[in-house]
């Protein structure tokens, strides 16, 4: 049998084979000579232009340069990440899935993967509102920063910059279609999540707290959409429940302080100066130290059971004085200052055992609780507040900076470890004791003592140690197999920068260790942060991406994890906006022109703070009182 079979039709053979046409007829021979001889020539004419075509090409290629060596240095440098040894190491596996390329729904709005959104001035600045909430067209925004970079940077990081955009996007766009107006997004399950810190009301938390993010990476259509339901909804006669006034001061009255400060909005500052009234109630104590806990609607208040006899927590109390400032001084109202400066009096009274500030105070008789110090949970940013309120108030807060130079001292000599691997580290202290654990909280301390650096008694001293801690951290991060820190981690015999925990190997979307990326980069211009720094990115993408945002993870030392279905607000706020940051030029809110809050929230510095005669006299502006000196450590 042929190809196609015992009854196959003769006309299927080639048209010089058949001798019939298809109505019947005989071909003459002249016209089968003439076909045969046609294809004969068309065939030898196509044998000579392929030679030529051979010869000619063949030749070029064969005397090209040999560019492998060339290509193979390029495609390293996104999967090799050098450490502080500049030994090279492979970064996270690739990602199990491309990273996808986020369109608008208006093909005509959409953005090259490569390129970052412009920012028309006119049109990003929503400068100047009434409080009404209309817009006054026009004006610029008071002291808001360069946007973006007007100098293009090296291609590579411009498009790492674009890429954390593009996850900016994701993340608000996926709350935006399933939880619009809930404090959070389950981004895996596709609903609201409202953690009992912000109370029982849906009170939109990712907005506010997300808001300056969007402004500062030039999302405009979506920062007016925050500033909108802003204007619409956010009122504190809607809340239900208790509230942290800790969390509320930090992401809801300091996110709109700093979206206030950077598009020059009025209506926001008057949201914020709502928000910071309604919590007034909870510093009516016979010391002023405020209660951790209030009920905006019945006013009633209280502290954790399990802080210390009901303790006051001092990384909250002694977390406010930055918003608080600031907020006096664009309004006008001492009450805000006058409630900050009474605490920062009594601690600066107050005696410090061994020098140290405990975590935990009484609201009612302002004694210290247990002797519990930390550079994590319960202590962290009030360590960062003293330097940074320094700084905000230009340099003129000199009690404030006293403070924190006798404090860092006694921080390191009774916390401050190093490892048998050489790994710096700050443990906790408990009862005259050192728990050899790193909280990923902690790892903040690496910028904090990179921003110091420069004004302490001993800047190469500082520099060293924020150095150490950051890469101790990094450590942390490279050691898991998703590149990914844990909650904690630990300092034990063949357990370094690890833990075996259960509830430490989680990984919440924490933005801690970004943040001294960030600074050190700035400080230092070592490209090793910026590529750890894209190290999270990559691993962020792969392991905590999900349809409708990003999750945290429940167990880094599993190589195919599970995530917790919980997108925290303050991934919008710090975590992603400290990764676009390190990725900016300089330029791009400049740290000796504005400060961050704890929740990576910033507020333009100030340096003609004269609002309140008190504050003056009671914090010894323009008085050289820093005495203390830096312990040096021998390491």
């Amino acid at each position: 049998m042929g190809l196609f079979g015992r009854n196959a039709s003769p006309t299927l053979l080639p048209f010089h084979q058949n001798s019939k046409l298809n109505n019947g007829s005989d071909l003459p021979l002249p016209f089968l000579i003439t076909r045969r001889g046609a294809r004969l020539c068309e065939r030898i004419l196509i044998l000579i232009f392929c030679a030529f075509f051979v010869l000619v090409f063949g030749a070029t290629l064969f005397y090209l340069p040999d560019i492998s060596s060339t290509v193979n240095k390029v495609v390293a440098r996104d999967f090799l990440v050098h450490d502080h040894l500049d030994h090279q190491h492979p970064q996270i596996k690739k990602p199990r899935r491309p990273f996808p390329v986020l369109r608008t729904d208006n093909p005509q709005d959409e953005t090259s993967e490569n390129e970052i959104p412009s920012v028309d001035v006119k049109k990003a600045s929503l400068s100047e509102h009434s409080q009404t909430g209309e817009r006054n067209v026009g004006k610029r925004p008071l002291q808001a920063p360069s946007l973006l970079s007007q100098t293009a940077g090296e291609d590579e990081t411009r498009k790492r910059r674009q890429k954390v955009v593009q996850m900016m996007k994701h993340a608000w766009d996926g709350y935006v279609k399933y939880a619009w107006g809930a404090n959070e997004l389950r981004p895996v399950s596709k609903h609201a999540h409202n953690p009992s810190i912000f109370g029982k009301a849906k009170f939109g938390a990712t907005i506010v707290d997300a808001a300056d993010t969007l402004y500062v990476m030039g999302l405009r259509d979506e920062f007016n959409q925050a500033r909108d339901w802003i204007v619409e909804n956010l009122n504190v006669s809607r809340s239900e429940g208790d509230v942290s006034v800790f969390e509320f001061n930090i992401r809801y009255i300091g996110g709109l302080l700093s979206a206030y400060a950077l598009s020059g909005d009025k209506m926001l500052l008057t949201k914020a100066d709502e928000m910071a009234t309604a919590v007034l109630p909870a510093f009516d104590t016979p010391t002023g130290i405020p209660y951790a806990i209030l009920n905006l609607k019945t006013k009633t208040m209280k502290n954790y059971n399990w802080a210390s006899g009901a303790s006051s927590i001092l990384s909250e109390f002694g977390t406010l004085h930055l918003e608080w400032a600031y907020l006096t001084k664009m309004t006008g109202k001492p009450i805000f200052l006058e409630k900050v400066m009474r605490i920062r009096q009594h601690l600066y009274n107050i005696e410090k055992p061994k020098g140290l500030y405990p975590n935990y105070m009484s609201p009612e008789t302002g004694k210290w609780g247990q002797l519990h110090v930390s550079m994590g949970a319960l202590g962290d940013s009030f360590y960062e507040y003293l330097f940074k309120i320094w700084l905000w108030s230009g340099k003129t807060d000199s009690q404030a900076k006293e403070m924190y130079d006798k404090a860092m001292p006694a921080i390191e000599q009774h916390l401050l470890q190093k490892s048998k691997e050489g790994l710096i580290y700050f443990g906790n202290y408990l009862n005259n004791r050192v728990e050899h654990k790193m909280e990923h909280l902690a790892c903040f301390s690496g910028g904090l003592y990179a921003l110091s650096a420069p004004y302490a008694t001993n800047p190469e001293h500082y520099m060293t140690i924020a150095k150490g801690l950051t890469n101790t951290c990094h450590e942390s991060y490279s050691r898991t197999p998703l590149k990914l820190g844990p909650e904690s981690f630990r300092f034990l015999p063949g357990e370094e920068a690890q833990t075996k925990r259960k509830d430490e190997k989680v990984y919440l979307l924490r933005p801690e260790t970004f943040e001294s990326y960030f600074v050190l980069w700035r400080t230092t211009k070592d490209p090793k942060y910026r590529e750890w720094g894209w190290e999270a990115v990559q691993a962020l993408e792969t392991f905590c991406r999900a349809e409708a945002g990003y999750s945290g993870i429940k167990n880094v030392y599993e190589v195919n994890p599970m995530q917790d279905d919980v997108q925290q607000s303050y991934f919008l706020a710090e975590t992603l906006k400290y990764l676009f940051l390190l990725f900016s030029d300089d330029d791009v809110l400049p740290l000796d022109q504005w400060v961050f809050n704890t929740e990576a929230h910033p507020v333009p510095v100030c340096r003609d703070f004269t609002t309140s005669p008190s504050y003056s006299s009671s914090i010894g502006v323009e008085k050289n009182t820093t005495s203390a000196t830096t312990l040096d450590l021998v390491f």
